[in-house]
C-alpha cells in the first residue's frame, strides 16, 4: 500500500513564517530548519503512527513529530497523510487544527 504525504496550504504558511522569523537572524538557519521540517514527514510514509498522539486533541488520527522546538502536526487518513500544520512548542493549538 501507497502512502501518500500531502502538506496543507496552512503548514506551508506556517512553514513560511517560521523561515522568515529565523531570516531575521540567520538565513542559513532559517534554510536549514526549513530543510528538515520538509525531511521529517518522510519517515511517515513507512511508519504512520511514529508520532505521538497529539494530547489537545487525543484523537489516535491527529500526532505529531518534532524538528527541533516545532511540532508537526499531522492527520492519518486510510492510504494518505496531511500534515496539518507547524507550530512552535510553546504555541496553544485550541484553533489551529
Amino acid at each position: 500500500m501507497d502512502i501518500q504525504l500531502i502538506w496543507s496550504p496552512q503548514a506551508i504558511e506556517d512553514i513560511e513564517a517560521i523561515a522568515e522569523y529565523i531570516a531575521r537572524d540567520s538565513t542559513f538557519y532559517a534554510e536549514s530548519t526549513v530543510e528538515r521540517i520538509f525531511q521529517a514527514p518522510e519517515k511517515l510514509l513507512q511508519f504512520p503512527q511514529l508520532g505521538r498522539v497529539v494530547p489537545e486533541k487525543n484523537d489516535e488520527s491527529i500526532r505529531e513529530i518534532f524538528v527541533f522546538q516545532y511540532r508537526i502536526i499531522y492527520e492519518i487518513q486510510a492510504s494518505e497523510i496531511h500534515v496539518l500544520t507547524v507550530v512552535h512548542g510553546k504555541r496553544i493549538l485550541e484553533d489551529l487544527i
